[in-house]
């Protein structure tokens, strides 16, 4: 048995195993990790083409896993009563008559710049339903994977900079972020660890150590060789997708600027502590230099949501450094002319019952919940749609997952309408359902 045999047992010698074992594998790489494509079999599916105007370049995407309540954020109810209201408090924001939760004290003062939607709604009450719903803007099917939202727009947007479309901040926070039945290219770059941590470093972004400038231009040399060999020898769609996989390494890897986007401690000390030394913060900080730098799409979370118990301490103890750091991202992206070219948008799986239970929290409710969006198209100062008295179900605009990614397609430049090819050549709209809420426009 060769040795390619007995590195990839069952696999064909056939030219994606030897440049896999023999080329990356000789300069210690692990970017496969997200470059790799699912199989060598699936061709490549070729980007497709944005609609007319596009007003954002970038979309930053904060998801707040496990439930996120209405009530302790975006749509507190303060006349209820107690057992619906809580026993948290409110605060005055810039828009007349509106008010968030005590917490979102800085958030309060950019409301003018901001949308609160108040209205979302779905009929998932399980966390990873819901979560597929707000990652991919459709209902769970058992028959198909659907890609994330993040990564079609890797595939319709393509590479800027040297830099991956669609990055992770820390890391993939579920499955329903990957790629779907689009090739694994399209994935999510994970960090692999948290920008607030002392000594924070990008996995894979330095060569290992032995291999210098010289021996990295020779691989890279001794590839193109074998690229040329085999685009004489096979006529498969496959060999400009692993060419396109080998480019986007390399292109990482050898590009100071691209890898300078991630070195988070190039940004000020000011602003970073402007934007707090937290988890909220820094993600939030590397969420825009990213994006700043070419990144497409950054899907990153914070928190944890999921308060059956205790759901007053439970805020009090995350939402203020969230209030700093998403206040400090608007003021951030305003000051530097980006605002308008980023969207932005605050999600989570499901919002929580309208009733306090008996443990001092609340359960499940995806009848009604709020999402926030910011920049890129969408009106700013604005409240979408309203819930009941009670925060128990849409009273106005109820908004569906369609709606809300055909929405934040279009102000990428995506028609949503476009159908993509799924492995077995099945043409898959990349939203099923749903329209623009044109009502959310700028």
């Amino acid at each position: 048995m060769n040795l390619l045999s007995r590195l990839c047992p069952g696999s064909p010698l056939n030219r994606r195993n030897f440049l896999h074992v023999g080329v990356v594998g000789g300069l210690g790489l692990t970017l496969d990790q997200y470059f790799r494509f699912q199989s060598a079999s699936a061709a490549e599916q070729a980007p497709g083409t944005a609609s007319k105007g596009p007003k954002a370049e970038a979309c930053i995407h904060i998801f707040m896993p496990g439930g996120m309540a209405h009530q302790e954020s975006w749509d507190p109810k303060p006349f209820a009563p107690v057992e619906y209201r809580g026993e948290m408090g409110t605060i005055p924001t810039k828009l007349d008559g509106v008010q968030f939760n005590e917490c979102l004290k800085q958030t309060a003062g950019v409301a003018d710049k901001i949308t609160i939607c108040r209205s979302m709604t779905h009929g998932e009450a399980a966390h990873e339903r819901g979560t597929h719903n707000m990652f991919t803007g459709y209902r769970p099917s058992p028959a198909i994977t659907f890609p994330s939202m993040g990564s079609v727009i890797s595939h319709e947007l393509g590479v800027r900079n040297n830099l991956p479309p669609y990055v992770a901040v820390p890391s993939m926070p579920t499955n329903f972020a990957g790629s779907g039945y689009l090739s694994s290219a399209f994935a999510p770059f994970s960090l692999g660890s948290d920008p607030a941590n002392p000594g924070f470093r990008v996995q894979d972004l330095s060569l290992p150590g032995g291999v210098t400038p010289d021996r990295f231009t020779t691989r890279r040399n001794m590839l193109d060789a074998v690229n040329d060999h085999f685009k004489s020898k096979e006529k498969s769609d496959n060999l400009d997708a692993m060419d396109t996989f080998y480019q986007r390494a390399y292109g990482l890897i050898s590009s100071e600027k691209a890898r300078a986007a991630f070195d988070i401690n190039q940004e000020d000390a000011k602003l970073r502590d402007a934007y707090g030394r937290n988890a909220a913060g820094q993600r939030l900080l590397m969420a825009r230099r990213l994006v700043e730098a070419g990144v497409r799409f950054v899907t990153l979370t914070y928190g944890g949501w999921d308060l059956h118990g205790g759901i007053a301490g439970g805020t009090r103890s995350q939402l203020p450094a969230f209030d700093q750091a998403f206040a400090a991202l608007i003021n951030d992206l305003s000051s530097k002319g980006m605002l308008d070219r980023t969207l932005i948008m605050i999600s989570s799986e499901f919002g929580r019952t309208p009733k306090i239970n008996t443990t001092a929290g609340r359960d499940h409710w995806p009848k009604v919940f709020s999402v926030v969006l910011a920049g890129g198209g969408i009106k700013k100062g604005f409240v979408y749609g309203k819930s009941d008295a009670t925060a128990s179900e849409p009273e106005e605009d109820g908004l569906t997952v369609e709606d809300l990614a055909h929405t934040v397609y279009h102000c990428l430049g995506i028609d949503a309408e476009r159908k993509l090819m799924s492995p077995g050549n099945r043409p898959i709209d990349i939203v099923r359902e749903g329209h623009i809420r044109k009502d959310l426009l700028a």
